[in-house]
């Protein structure tokens, strides 16, 4: 799935508008990434131009502010440029060091502590996991309800925008008349025609497809009520891994956030909850049905609420597209046979389906690589919910460039790397 990632002309929104730049223990080298780049006098696009560099020039960047680098020019002179228009050159450990120096923030807040080098959950973890419900119910008890993220949204200055998704999933019908299941074959047999008279692999990749193919067998209201109850099995198995992380502010902050950008996407009725766990990698988990985990550090790394709404909002995008549960359900035809899928009468109450996958795979399936097009997929929708939202979607771009930063696969980032695709690559395809 491709889709067009846009930038906002307007920067700097709330929090991150006022930000101070980030000194640095040490200079960071960086590589001009675009053909040409004006450097400004000011972190401000109407800022006058002090010069122009071209493509592959090698500079320095002595501070971040807000979604603009500092960089340290040759004659001593300071100018700024925008993240995505150079990338960092992190060249071993004192390089990744300073970079993260760079990264002392002051919202996230901004802390990759020396805690984040420690091995984080891994699927093995994940697959034996007790189920912890005491953590659950603290988790979901930060829950907020739309109204009070509009209104706190409100308070910071972030106005929602109408921003079109093509491709974007929608909540099943879970009203009326359900197809049956020889209806459900016929629609989807004329579906894939159609795609592939269209446009081949690619398109019949697309999630209209694999919507159609999950609900082969099973009514709406059944692929509803089961993606709804994975959600809190699946988590609470990774909550008896990785404990929530025993900071009220942070909890309550990512619910704020996570809430408003959720109520900005196709499925804004989800119980959407999110938590941060106590684990010092750097990843972001999304579980069916609405549950989003970040880990600690990955929330230390972001340096304010646009960063961390960036995160959120890819993870959103998994939630909102059914990228993990097609996963599941993909486990489900392997080990019951395809047709003995398609043939089944009586589906298992939901609750029911749902303890006897963790009970087999535990919350191993957050760790499972998804196809590289659904985490591309993923990167240009937080750029569309991220605009939804009120925030620059550079912030997404900037929270790839920090992680890129930190070295090649450092130890913080193990997990993310053998699940999702290089940074450099995913960098490459938003610049496109």
């Amino acid at each position: 799935m491709r889709l067009p990632f846009r930038f906002l002309t307007p920067l700097l929104l709330a929090a991150a508008a006022l930000a101070t730049p980030a000194a640095l223990a040490a200079e960071v080298p960086a590589i001009v990434h675009k053909r040409s780049v004006e450097v400004r006098q000011a972190p401000d696009p109407g800022a006058a131009a002090i010069t122009t560099l071209r493509r592959d020039a090698r500079v320095t960047i002595g501070a971040q502010q807000g979604l603009w680098y500092a960089l340290v020019l040759d004659d001593g002179r300071s100018g700024y440029v925008r993240v995505n228009e150079v990338r960092m050159l992190p060249s071993g450990t004192e390089a990744a060091g300073a970079a993260r120096s760079l990264f002392q923030g002051n919202a996230g807040k901004g802390r990759v502590t020396e805690t984040a080098t420690v091995r984080g959950i891994d699927a093995s973890d994940l697959a034996g996991g007790r189920h912890d419900a005491a953590a659950l119910a603290r988790m979901e008890g930060y829950r907020v309800d739309a109204d009070t993220a509009a209104a706190h949204a409100g308070e910071l200055g972030w106005q929602a925008r109408q921003v079109p998704y093509p491709g974007e999933a929608k909540e099943l019908d879970t009203s009326g008349r359900q197809a049956t299941r020889a209806e459900k074959r016929s629609g989807l047999s004329a579906a894939r025609g159609l795609l592939s008279k269209i446009g081949g692999g690619a398109i019949a990749s697309a999630p209209v497809a694999r919507v159609a193919d999950r609900a082969v067998g099973k009514s709406d209201q059944e692929v509803a009520e089961e993606e709804r109850a994975l959600g809190p099995a699946v988590t609470g198995r990774v909550l008896g891994v990785a404990p929530l992380w025993n900071d009220d502010d942070a909890q309550r902050r990512v619910n704020l956030v996570g809430r408003w950008l959720a109520s900005q996407t196709s499925r804004p009725g989800l119980p959407w909850t999110f938590g941060v766990i106590d684990d010092g990698e750097i990843n972001a988990y999304a579980a069916p049905g609405g549950y989003v985990l970040l880990t600690r550090g990955m929330y230390e790394l972001l340096a304010d609420d646009a960063e961390l709404a960036a995160v959120i909002a890819h993870e959103l995008a998994h939630v909102v597209q059914r990228d993990h549960f097609e996963v599941i359900r993909r486990q489900q035809v392997r080990e019951a046979g395809k047709d003995a899928v398609m043939s089944q009468v009586n589906a298992p109450a939901a609750a029911s389906y749902a303890k006897r996958y963790v009970d087999r795979h535990g919350a191993a399936v957050l760790l499972t690589g998804l196809d590289r097009d659904a985490e591309y997929g993923a990167d240009a929708a937080a750029g569309i919910y991220l605009q939804r939202a009120g925030f620059d979607p550079l912030a997404f771009y900037s929270v790839l460039q920090k992680m890129a930063a930190l070295g090649d696969r450092p130890a913080p980032l193990a997990q993310l790397y053998r699940t999702h695709p290089p940074l450099d690559e995913r960098m490459d395809r938003l610049d496109r």
